[in-house]
């Protein structure tokens, strides 16, 4: 794991701090979670995985972190940016040493925005490729969560602790992906309950239609017809979602699969 380097925190009143998974592309969704946190008075640590953007076709973009970082810095958010393959088992009792360490408390929100993505069927998708899909997108959410809830304490009777996984109901053609978010649903459902005792609240909310680069032109078109509002999702309408659940104000939000769509048609 290796890390970008980042300014000194700056000393003022405490702020909650939100791990969020998955912020590698500066449009990406976990990005705009990412700045509206940040905006909304959270520290953010987040990790990124310049490889797997590599072997896309959007390409990596060169020093995403550190530019992030910099917009959360210059946004009042003390930030940490952590370089980490998901597909290791031991990567989130790594990350969440480093962002604790780094950030000097614990995590209060972990947000779920990481992804494997690569386009398979029933057919032709391997092995290998369906064990990474799992690995990263199954494996990985259930272990980050698992160390989240060892970790967290909140006051007897209040719930501040808050859990949120990005989703999607896309397998068609995409079994690998479809297949292993359909287990981080139940995963993370599953932690509404569990991790009931120790204040923390646990949603999943699947985004919808969101172009960050990966659309060519006869798609975008399809999903806009689609859409009643007549356009695509945005990573700042992901991010108005999970800033509202991990507010003090979404705390009855708790154990839901969220539609934020814009009532696409499935």
């Amino acid at each position: 794991m290796t890390t970008s380097a980042q300014p000194s925190p700056t000393p003022g009143p405490a702020r909650p701090i939100a791990l969020i998974t998955g912020v590698g592309r500066s449009i990406g969704i976990g990005a705009g979670i990412a700045r509206r946190l940040a905006a909304s008075g959270w520290d953010v640590a987040f990790t990124y995985w310049t490889p797997y953007d590599r072997r896309m076709d959007w390409g990596a973009e060169p020093r995403a972190a550190a530019a992030i970082a910099k917009e959360l810095t210059e946004a009042g958010a003390r930030t940490a940016a952590i370089e980490a393959d998901l597909s290791g088992a031991d990567a989130p009792t790594r990350i969440f040493d480093e962002a604790e360490q780094r950030l000097g408390g614990p995590v209060t929100a972990l947000v779920l925005s990481h992804a494997e993505s690569v386009d398979s069927g029933l057919l032709d998708t391997t092995v290998e490729a369906f064990d990474r899909h799992f690995a990263v997108n199954s494996r990985a959410s259930w272990l980050l969560i698992r160390e989240y809830g060892l970790r967290f304490r909140s006051a007897p009777g209040t719930a501040t602790g808050r859990i949120v996984a990005l989703t999607s109901d896309h397998t068609v053609g995409n079994l690998p992906y479809g297949a292993s978010k359909g287990a981080l649903d139940r995963i993370t459902l599953a932690a509404a309950h569990e991790l009931a005792h120790l204040g923390v609240t646990a949603n999943v909310v699947n985004p919808g239609p969101v172009d960050t680069g990966w659309m060519n032109d006869e798609l975008r078109e399809t999903l806009v017809r689609g859409t009643p509002l007549g356009r695509l999702g945005t990573p700042q309408d992901t991010a108005h979602l999970v800033e509202f659940l991990c507010s003090p104000e979404g705390q009855w939000i708790n154990g839901q699969l969220l539609k934020s769509n814009g009532g696409a048609a499935s």
